[in-house]
C-alpha cells in the first residue's frame, strides 16, 4: 500500500518524481481562465522566469480547471521535481463546502502518477475537514487489484510507492492525526475491495468466513463462526434455504469490539452473498458475473470493524455477518416455499432471486436480541435502488433521526445516501394467504421494489430499536474506467460512512 508522510517542506524543491498542485476555474466574473490554488505559489514562482507562466502554459495545454482534470506539464528544471501535475478542482467558492471535490481531485492525480516512485502534493489546506479529504485521496487513487495475471497487463504502472503532503507547520499536528486515520480508513476500504475484487470460486461461503475471521482477529477482536449446524441448532431458517442450494454451506460471522469505555452499543450487518445466481429463480445470462460482488455489505461492515479496532474507537460495536451462495440445485429453496425464521416469523418464499432480505432477516433478528442503542446494515439489496437513486447515491430507510445521521456522514465522506419513505401500503401489498409475511409483494409487482425490501426487513427490529438500512446495489460496485476516489470495481462503499457514523455516535448518542 502507498505510504502517506507529511512534511514543512517548499514543493517546489522538495525531491520527487512528480509535484501535484490544483487549478480553479475561474469564477463567472472573472478574466482569467484559469487561477492556481493555494499551495502551488513557489511552484508558479519557479515557472516565472521561463516563458510563459505556468497559468498560461497550462491553458496552452488545454487545462480547464474541471475537477479531477489532471494536466502534466514538464518541469524542465523549474522545479526540483521533473514533472507538474496541476489537477482541477473546480470553482473556488464552492471547494469549501465540498471536500468531495478535493478527496476525487487528488485520487485523479495520484492515479494519474501511476509509474512515479515519489509525489508531493501541495493543495489548498483551509482546515481539518480538507487535510482528512486531500489524505484519503491520496491513498484512494493508488488502488490496484492485484488480480490473476499470469504478466502485467500491458499499459498498467506500478501505483506511486510514497506520497508527501506538503503543509505548514503549524497544521502538522492536525495533519498527523488526520493522516494516520485516513492510513487506517482507507486501509479498510482496500481490504473490502479486495474482498468484493475476488473471484467467486476462491471465496464461496467457508473460505469467505474463514477471511473475514483472519482479519478480524489480526485487528484483535473477538470473532465467532456459525456453521451450518450452529445454524440449523439456532433456528436461522432464511441462512439455511438460502445457502441450501449450495454444495458449500453458509455461515455466519459474529465479531465483537469491546473497549474498556464505551458509551453506547451498536450493532452493524453486513449482506454476504458470495455469489448470486438467482437460485431456481434464475437470473439472465448477462452481466451475471457481476454477482460475485453481492457481499458488498458484508465486506463493507467486516472491514469496518478491522478500523474500529485500530482507530480505538470509544464505543462497542458488534457485527453479524450471515453468509451464503444462492444456487440452483436439488437441494435449492423453491417459490412457493415456507421458511420459519431466527425470529419465529413464517416467510412465504416468492422469488429465490429475492435472497437477501432472508439472511439479513435472521441476522437483525440474532443482533437485535442483546437490545443495542441501535442497528445499523448495509446490502446490495435491489435493483430498484439503481433505478430509484443511479449508481452512486445509495438509498437509506429505517428510523428517520439515525436515517438523517446517515445522509449527513455520507456527505462528509463523500459517499452520498438518500433517506427513503417505508410507506404502509407496501407492507399491505406483501400481505401472506399462507405466512406472516410474502418476501416480495404478493402480486409481484416490482413497483417501489427498494422500498419493499426495507419494509420487509423492518418486521425483523422490534419496536423501540432504532435502525437504519443502507441500500448500496449501484455505489458498492463501479463498472466504468476508475474514476476519482472510484476505483474500477468494487469502490469500498460505505465503509468511510460507517466509520465517520460510528465515531458521530459515539460521541453523540441518537438520545442527545
Amino acid at each position: 500500500m502507498t505510504e502517506l508522510r507529511l512534511a514543512d517542506v517548499d514543493p517546489a524543491r522538495f525531491p520527487a518524481d512528480a509535484v501535484v498542485i490544483g487549478i480553479y476555474q475561474a469564477e463567472d466574473d472573472a478574466s482569467e481562465p484559469l487561477v492556481l490554488a493555494d499551495g502551488a505559489r513557489t511552484v508558479a514562482e519557479a515557472f516565472g522566469g521561463r516563458g510563459p507562466s505556468l497559468v498560461e502554459t497550462l491553458r496552452l495545454l488545454g487545462a480547464t480547471g474541471e475537477p479531477s482534470e489532471v494536466t502534466k506539464i514538464a518541469s524542465l528544471g523549474a522545479v526540483t521535481a521533473p514533472l507538474v501535475a496541476a489537477v482541477g478542482l473546480g470553482k473556488a467558492s464552492a471547494l469549501p463546502d465540498h471536500g468531495a471535490i478535493l478527496r476525487r481531485a487528488i485520487a485523479a492525480a495520484t492515479r494519474a502518477l501511476a509509474g512515479s516512485e515519489t509525489v508531493a502534493v501541495a493543495m489548498p489546506i483551509m482546515d481539518r475537514d480538507a487535510i482528512r479529504a486531500v489524505a484519503e485521496g491520496c491513498l484512494l487513487g493508488t488502488y490496484q487489484f492485484s488480480g490473476y495475471h499470469s504478466r502485467p497487463p500491458r499499459g498498467r504502472r506500478t501505483p506511486v510507492g510514497t506520497v508527501t503532503l506538503c503543509i505548514a507547520g503549524s497544521a502538522l499536528d492536525d495533519g498527523a492525526a488526520e493522516a494516520a486515520r485516513a492510513s487506517v480508513v482507507t486501509a479498510a476500504v482496500t481490504l473490502a475491495r479486495d474482498w468484493v475484487n475476488t473471484v467467486p470460486n476462491e471465496q464461496r461461503p467457508p473460505q469467505f468466513a474463514e477471511a473475514i475471521g483472519q482479519a478480524a482477529t489480526a485487528a484483535g477482536l473477538d470473532v465467532e463462526i456459525m456453521d451450518e449446524n450452529a445454524l440449523a441448532e439456532g433456528g436461522f431458517g432464511g441462512i439455511l434455504a438460502v445457502g441450501g442450494g449450495s454444495s458449500q454451506p453458509p455461515r455466519l460471522v459474529r465479531i465483537s469490539y469491546r473497549p474498556n469505555e464505551s458509551a453506547s452499543t451498536i450493532a452493524l450487518v453486513g449482506k454476504g452473498i458470495t455469489f448470486d445466481s438467482g437460485g431456481l429463480s434464475i437470473k439472465p445470462a448477462m452481466n451475471m458475473w457481476e454477482m460475485k460482488s453481492d457481499m458488498a455489505g458484508a465486506a463493507a461492515v467486516a472491514a469496518t470493524m478491522v478500523a474500529i479496532a485500530r482507530l480505538r474507537l470509544p464505543v462497542s460495536v458488534t457485527a453479524f455477518v450471515p453468509i451464503a451462495e444462492n444456487m440452483p440445485s436439488g437441494t435449492a429453496y423453491r417459490p412457493g416455499d415456507v421458511l420459519r425464521m431466527r425470529s419465529g416469523k413464517h416467510v412465504e418464499v416468492l422469488n429465490t432471486d429475492a435472497e437477501g432480505r432472508l439472511i439479513l432477516a435472521d441476522a437483525l433478528a440474532l443482533a437485535c436480541e442483546s437490545s443495542p442503542d441501535c442497528v445499523i446494515e448495509t446490502s446490495t439489496l435491489t435493483g430498484g435502488q439503481i433505478v430509484a437513486l443511479g449508481q452512486r447515491v445509495a438509498g437509506v430507510m429505517g428510523t428517520p433521526q439515525l436515517c438523517d445521521r446517515v445522509k449527513v456522514a455520507g456527505e462528509r465522506t463523500g459517499e452520498p445516501a438518500w433517506p427513503m419513505p417505508l410507506p404502509e401500503d407496501v407492507r399491505t401489498g406483501m400481505e401472506s394467504d399462507v405466512a406472516d409475511i410474502s418476501q416480495v409483494n404478493s402480486g409481484m409487482d416490482r413497483g417501489g421494489h427498494m422500498l419493499q425490501g426495507g419494509v420487509f426487513l423492518s418486521e425483523f427490529v422490534p419496536e423501540g430499536i432504532p435502525w437504519a438500512h443502507i441500500d448500496i446495489a449501484g455505489p458498492s460496485y463501479h463498472r466504468g474506467e476508475a474514476s476519482g476516489d472510484w476505483a474500477k470495481g468494487a469502490t469500498g462503499v460505505p465503509v468511510r460512512t460507517l466509520i465517520d457514523l460510528i465515531e458521530d455516535l459515539a460521541a453523540r448518542p441518537l438520545a442527545e
